[in-house]
């Protein structure tokens, strides 16, 4: 079966199923447990412009690929909810977890998403652009084994989780904890702020580490920003702040990171920073809500579709002292086409500015550009 027919097929199965276009897919349970099955596919087509290197690591310029297969169970009795996720094109555990509501306060034991990143925390379905952005790609800690605590209420949350290793075999690796904190001085009919602060420190694994980054496109196999493999590795310290403004079908959102990797001995330490703007606007005049210290977007159950489009700026400086990792600069235009709630089209222009030194010290000037297309179907 050619490349193309695969993630095809996936999708054709996936409409034949007699889904409406509710989030999730019922199943039978005795009350007052609820059980329910959900599911995301996305086929993504990048086409690559390349400038020096080449981005898809052959000598062809295009990328098809079936991006996720998400399968999720998930249930709910009492004060108890559970969720059992799978990626089965990755071949990686999502949310695996167990949580107890005390109050107006959550335990939560298991696989979960680690408390940094606002881009990271919020929902994948609902993504603003393809890929995500350097900040989140570069630092992000993703989904690891622990143990969390938080709280979200109407202008103020936080979060706290210690984690160790990625279940079963993720390539996540070493121990720590993350917290995130939040408040929203401005909730209003009309508009939204919201501003927060994360921290992140992790002992890594096997005393090594590597910051690299794809070049704004998830099918791309080069790295234009790349420390190369960093030794003798103690810890990482990450810090966090982001900021989201809502008002009716605008967004904006930022967020800035700063990691601190500590090393052994006389070897240099290594400080490294990213961040991003981005800008969304509902063309039809949607709005936008806001619930546990996350944007949401209410999406169309019949007709009429929902139109977004929106800019993205984000930048990375991984170069200190002697280690060049580069710099780079991603300018991103975006459209979301929301056809209902279960089915979505994206299409997204990025363009490339990247600084590297090689080896042999030449710099070395890529500026290529990628259009990126995605299928996305979910119940």
């Amino acid at each position: 079966m050619s490349r193309p027919a695969v993630p095809l097929l996936a999708f054709g199965l996936a409409s034949a199923f007699p889904f409406d276009s509710r989030a999730e897919v019922q199943l039978e349970a005795a009350a007052p447990a609820t059980i329910a099955f959900e599911g995301l596919l996305q086929a993504d087509f990048n086409w690559f412009d390349r400038d020096v290197v080449q981005l898809n690591g052959d000598d062809d310029d295009r990328e098809f690929q079936l991006r996720r297969a998400e399968f999720v169970f998930k249930g709910k009795a009492g004060h108890f909810d559970w969720v059992l996720g799978y990626d089965a094109k990755a071949g990686r555990f999502l949310d695996t977890s167990l949580r107890v509501k005390l109050g107006p306060s959550y335990l939560v034991a298991g696989q979960f998403k680690q408390p940094i990143g606002l881009e990271e925390l919020s929902s994948t379905r609902q993504n603003d652009f393809i890929a995500k952005a350097l900040p989140t790609n570069l630092f992000g800690v993703g989904r690891r084994l622990g143990l969390g605590h938080g709280q979200d209420a109407r202008r103020w949350g936080y979060s706290l989780g210690v984690f160790g290793r990625e279940l079963a075999n993720g390539p996540g690796r070493g121990g720590g904890f993350a917290a995130r904190g939040y408040v929203a001085p401005v909730v209003t009919d009309a508009s939204i702020l919201h501003i927060g602060l994360a921290v992140m420190d992790v002992d890594t694994d096997a005393d090594s580490l590597r910051l690299q980054a794809r070049p704004g496109a998830d099918l791309a196999a080069a790295r234009l920003l790349d420390t190369g493999a960093l030794r003798d590795v103690d810890r990482q310290r990450t810090y966090g702040t982001e900021v989201l403004w809502l008002r009716g079908p605008v967004k904006i959102q930022m967020e800035a990171m700063q990691t601190q990797i500590d090393r052994y001995g006389a070897v240099e330490d290594h400080d490294a920073s990213s961040g991003y703007f981005s800008a969304l606007w509902n063309v039809g005049g949607a709005t936008w809500r806001y619930k546990g210290g996350l944007p949401t977007m209410p999406l169309p159950q019949e007709g009429g579709g929902l139109l977004q489009l929106g800019l993205r700026i984000d930048h990375a400086d991984l170069d200190d002292g002697e280690l060049r990792g580069g710099r780079a600069t991603h300018w991103t235009l975006g459209a979301n086409w929301y056809w209902r709630t279960n089915f979505k089209l994206s299409a997204n222009y990025v363009k490339v500015e990247s600084r590297r030194h090689a080896a042999d010290g030449v710099l070395i000037q890529d500026d290529p550009s990628i259009i990126e297309l995605r299928a996305q179907y979910h119940w």
